[in-house]
């Protein structure tokens, strides 16, 4: 098992290839290696575990706002997608058109690019929401079948106007000069843009966290998810938090869709149709409506699936599948599932 560990980190860790294959052609040499062989498998183990927590932020990032909407609105949203994707083709326009930020060796000026594009982006996502909210979703509020098929179809539509305002063809992106290669600590090399991702991540969390807590729009939203009826008899407008939580989830998943765009570096109309599997996963093993749960759910896969395509990358997405089997005979309704009015 050793061996093949080693073995599999030669092929990880090129850097470290001379000192992993001497150990291998002769165990002998283990005692005398083996911190050097160590430090090789920690290093390796340190950038799968960026990754993986890379991904699950970015894979947060778009599953937050699907499961606010769920948890308050009772919505399955399979058109959540398209927001993903129209977020990447805006941000991409934007970032093309800064070209010359993008370029410069200045990270000020290759942040500033990213935050324009993701400003952007979740500008036009956030009103594609309202528009969505308002024509598509509203008529079917409390018919699951019906919300499932004019969702879905929502999302086909989205990805013909893609089709037709950027063409069909794959747009590639290259990150920010200061966002590309890794920075070394200690030895291990650390991606600078999943650090990006990760920071990015863990704000957006931070920020959802004491907005739900805190303040007294979070507080409706809280009881809202609990007993909507009683939050209405109140004399609080309800119908208005659910249009600002729908359009605030589908912000998020465009800038989700930013961060995807620049991590893949790659750009096509089906993009968040692909990666609502993944989306929805995350937010079945959370709980639906549980943000907390959701983010533990995100990090989850992300780790998971990066582990397992370090050993087989075939099982990938199989190991993706068995969690959520795992989490559902553990807690069939989510990991942080409570009463709907305490999930937060």
């Amino acid at each position: 098992m050793l061996a093949g560990l080693l073995a599999m980190t030669v092929q990880a860790m090129p850097g470290e290839g001379e000192t992993l294959a001497a150990l291998l052609a002769d165990p002998g040499l283990w005692p005398l290696r083996a911190p050097a062989a160590l430090e090789a498998v920690l290093a390796s183990w340190v950038t799968l575990t960026l990754a993986g927590l890379a991904m699950g932020m970015m894979v947060f990032l778009m599953a937050s706002g699907l499961t606010l909407i769920f948890g308050l609105m009772d919505v399955i949203n399979f058109g959540h997608g398209a927001f993903v994707s129209l977020g990447a083709f805006v941000g991409v326009s934007v970032l093309a058109a800064l070209a010359g930020w993008m370029a410069a060796p200045s990270l000020p000026l290759n942040l500033a690019a990213v935050g324009a594009a993701v400003l952007a982006a979740m500008a036009v996502t956030g009103a594609a929401g309202y528009a969505f909210e308002r024509v598509i979703v509203r008529p079917v509020y409390g018919a699951h079948l019906k919300q499932i098929l004019v969702t879905v179809g929502g999302l086909i539509i989205a990805e013909q106007l893609i089709y037709v305002i950027w063409g069909p063809a794959e747009i590639y992106i290259s990150r920010p000069e200061m966002l590309k290669g890794a920075m070394v600590f200690g030895g291990v090399a650390l991606e600078t843009y999943r650090l990006l991702a990760v920071a990015v991540g863990l704000a957006v969390f931070a920020v959802m966290g004491a907005v739900l807590r805190l303040t007294r729009i979070g507080l409706i939203v809280r009881a809202g998810v609990q007993d909507g009826e009683m939050v209405e008899a109140l004399g609080y407008r309800l119908r208005r938090v659910f249009i600002g939580v729908f359009v605030t989830g589908s912000a998020l998943a465009g800038l989700g869709g930013v961060l995807w765009a620049l991590y893949q570096e790659v750009v096509t109309a089906h993009m968040g149709a692909d990666l609502m599997v993944l989306v929805f996963v995350v937010v079945i093993i959370g709980g639906l409506g549980s943000v907390t749960g959701c983010f533990l759910g995100a990090l989850m896969i992300g780790l998971v699936q990066n582990y397992t395509a370090f050993v087989e990358p075939k099982l990938a997405l199989v190991s993706t599948i068995a969690v959520l089997v795992l989490v559902l005979m553990w807690r069939p309704t989510g990991m942080l599932a409570r009463d709907r009015g305490r999930q937060s």
